[in-house]
């Protein structure tokens, strides 16, 4: 306890821009770059990324939040801080380090109400985890209701000085990270009531243009001529999928959600929410400035006027738009054309069916909620993980009842999920692990030998199929969800509960403070939980004819 104490006194005392040692390839002037050892302050503040005011919530006060940069193996302490004090939005919190495996630090995942309570508001929290083998491109969001979808994501990268493609790029820094967003001009804790959302704008580091809108600035990026440069995409997305283009440029894969692939040439890219690449651009075009396209899959999307674009820009270059055209792709991506570059192979017998658990998961939307074989997720008051560190460690026992899949330790799964219905295609996400994507949806083919290996993967569309592997050796209970924001809270996901019986002993000391996220939590007043109350309904009822149902009259304690 006197540990976690100075632990904290340590990091609240110190600029975590300064922690980042001088041997590290990231800027340290970089005015929004935090190492492993930090502090976010989760507080809500008037933003306008596309020239439209509206309150959000922000992590240190910007959007997109403040790149984490670390190395590979190092210890990752982070205290997060709610600050929050806006009512008409939720002033409750988590965060998620998404793609970031936790092993033996389940309790550290962020996924409320699966492995933690929330951090009330005017609380904190100490996020304590080691990374000790992984290294690539991340990201942290909210994890608690719909919350990130109103500006609570940043990205976070693990930078390898052994990168055994380093030799392939020339830049690889903070002005490289490129973050691909939509946003809304209504809070999430309104959108959530309306089923199928559209986003107002899509965000190229943070910054956009909409449709009837202002001429706000644009995202600039600038290269310089005869440099390579690794850029890393991250979808922060809510719901959109995007197709990510350079107009002139082509771009060469080499990383797929933290996971190095065999280096891959295209000229577009599909980046479903929550997925990252890692793309090499050379710089060996006229020194001049070129249209970056983003365009989301959304109803009369288009690039008039600068929407959903950003600019390439060379050094030398005059400060004006490009008028560079677009064309059609004749490369684009198609994710089987993936392959993982280390240890490649999807692990068991190279046969489907053949794993030493076969799950087949199919997903069903009735009137905008959705179901995972019958179930739709509701989330359970009392977290998974203490349930199971409370002793339950049967499905029969273990809540929300009928979504949760308890799994041995130390075996291969095979998991099948395909989808009926509106509102595909779903990119769906798996935490504590990456896996091995033996069928594409889309694809007939199956690929045992050398498949992508990522953690989110798209569903598809209705009568399509993913088919993925991994191995059980992550004891906990980890969410597999929808990351399209609005169908998680629609109940698009269960839980994964990697043998229960060895979650006490597998995971590393729970910290008091984690003990005490529940009862602080389950004190709050609906005031102080924030976004909660009819008038929300009634505001969607305002913009939207399609509307679940309206939420139950608030509890008086």
């Amino acid at each position: 306890m006197l540990i976690t104490i100075l632990i904290a006194s340590l990091i609240s005392s110190i600029n975590a821009a300064a922690i980042v040692s001088s041997s590290q390839s990231y800027p340290l002037s970089h005015p929004a770059v935090l190492g492993p050892k930090t502090r976010l302050t989760i507080g809500n503040k008037t933003i306008a990324p596309d020239g439209f005011e509206r309150v959000a919530t922000l992590v240190n006060g910007i959007f997109p939040g403040p790149l984490i940069a670390a190395q590979k193996g190092d210890d990752f302490v982070i205290e997060v801080v709610n600050e929050l004090q806006d009512q008409s939005m939720f002033m409750s919190t988590s965060v998620h380090w998404h793609g970031l495996h936790q092993n033996r630090t389940n309790n550290a995942d962020g996924a409320s109400f699966v492995t933690q309570c929330p951090i009330a508001q005017n609380h904190s929290f100490l996020y304590s985890f080691s990374v000790p083998d992984q290294a690539g491109t991340y990201w942290y969001h909210s994890h608690y209701s719909v919350q990130y979808c109103d500006g609570m994501k940043g990205p976070l990268v693990i930078y390898d000085p052994h990168d055994p493609l380093a030799h392939m790029y020339d830049v690889d820094d903070a002005s490289t990270v490129i973050t691909l967003s939509d946003w809304y001009h209504n809070t999430a804790t309104v959108l959530r009531y309306v089923i199928g959302n559209n986003s107002t704008t899509s965000l190229i580091n943070g910054l956009g243009r909409y449709a009837g809108g202002p001429i706000s600035d644009l995202a600039v990026i600038t290269v310089e001529q005869g440099k390579r440069y690794r850029m890393r995409l991250v979808s922060m997305a809510c719901d959109p999928n995007f197709r990510f283009s350079i107009d002139g440029h082509n771009l060469t894969i080499i990383e797929a959600d933290g996971e190095l692939t065999e280096p891959l040439v295209v000229d577009q890219l599909q980046i479903f929410v929550a997925q990252r690449y890692s793309v090499v651009l050379v710089a060996d075009k006229p020194v001049d400035n070129y249209w970056i396209r983003n365009l989301p899959n959304t109803a009369n999307a288009s690039y008039e006027g600068g929407r959903n674009s950003a600019i390439l820009r060379y050094k030398g270059a005059r400060k004006a738009e490009p008028t560079t055209v677009n064309i059609a792709p004749k490369s684009p991506l198609a994710e089987t054309d993936l392959h993982a570059l280390i240890n490649p192979g999807a692990p068991g017998i190279p046969e489907y069916g053949k794993a030493d658990i076969n799950l087949n998961l199919e997903v069903t939307n009735i009137n905008g909620t959705f179901y995972v074989n019958n179930v739709s997720f509701k989330p359970p008051t009392i977290p998974v993980l203490l349930q199971i560190l409370s002793g339950a460690q049967e499905p029969s026992q273990l809540l929300p009842n009928g979504s949760v899949i308890v799994l041995e330790a130390n075996k291969v799964v095979e998991l099948t999920l395909s989808t009926t219905g509106a509102g595909g295609p779903h990119p769906i996400h798996l935490h504590g692990h990456t896996f091995d994507v033996v069928q594409s949806a889309g694809n007939s083919s199956l690929n045992y030998v050398n498949p992508v290996r990522r953690d989110v993967v798209s569903a598809g569309s209705p009568g399509q199929q993913m088919v993925i592997r991994w191995v059980t050796d992550n004891s906990g209970p980890w969410l597999l969800h929808c990351h399209i924001d609005w169908h998680l809270e629609a109940g698009l996901a269960v839980v994964m509960a990697e043998s229960p019986s060895d979650t006490g002993a597998h995971v590393n000391h729970v910290p008091h403070a984690w003990d005490q996220l529940c009862p602080t939590f389950d004190s709050l007043t609906s005031s102080q939980l924030g976004g909660v109350g009819l008038q929300f309904y009634e505001e969607a009822a305002n913009i939207a004819t399609s509307l679940y149902p309206p939420p139950p009259l608030p509890s008086t304690k």
